[in-house]
């Protein structure tokens, strides 16, 4: 059993980061289920850890940097059952988010992993890019291209064409 400690801080980083890190992670992951579980696997973490946890200047930081690693892990191996499991889910089971958010994750959900790990860190996250390439493990240069790409994707996704407008005749008086 790790010490008491270590116990009482994960509750207190609990209770302040809880919600934030699973909006972020959502972002990462494009589903609120599987980001609700990667932050889970990051706190039960956090209690093993023990030192490592209580070492760390930033909590939150750390957690995060879990969780992603946790989700490039369950990329990694579950590769087809996750691509599977997007058909099988009914949209319906996210009924309950705004239409525009349903849009927003959808969308995110068509990036490339790496892209969307740098939009979700740097614009839901809040992170500066350099955060953002510690978390992943990538180099600044490389996080900003992620970003540029990422951001360049997401609007042409986003966009709607707009409908073409033909032109009415006018009619004599």
């Amino acid at each position: 059993m790790p010490p008491r400690s270590a116990v009482d801080r994960v509750h207190e980083v609990y209770a302040t980061s809880y919600r934030r890190l699973v909006g972020q992670l959502t972002g990462v992951t494009g589903d609120p289920v599987e980001a609700e579980d990667a932050v889970m696997e990051a706190f039960a973490r956090a209690v093993n850890s023990g030192r490592s946890f209580l070492a760390a200047d930033n909590p939150e930081a750390w957690l995060r940097t879990v969780a992603v690693n946790v989700t490039r892990t369950r990329w990694r191996r579950g590769r087809f059952f996750r691509d599977v499991s997007h058909r099988l889910v009914a949209e319906e089971s996210y009924a309950d988010l705004p239409e525009d958010r349903l849009v927003l994750l959808a969308a995110l959900r068509r990036l490339p992993a790496a892209q969307r790990e740098a939009i979700a860190l740097h614009h839901l996250a809040d992170l500066p890019v350099h955060e953002v390439a510690e978390a992943v493990g990538a180099p600044v240069g490389t996080v900003k291209a992620r970003l540029s790409r990422g951001r360049a994707a997401l609007a042409e996704l986003l966009t709607e064409p707009e409908p073409e407008i033909e032109p009415t005749e006018r009619s004599p008086r």
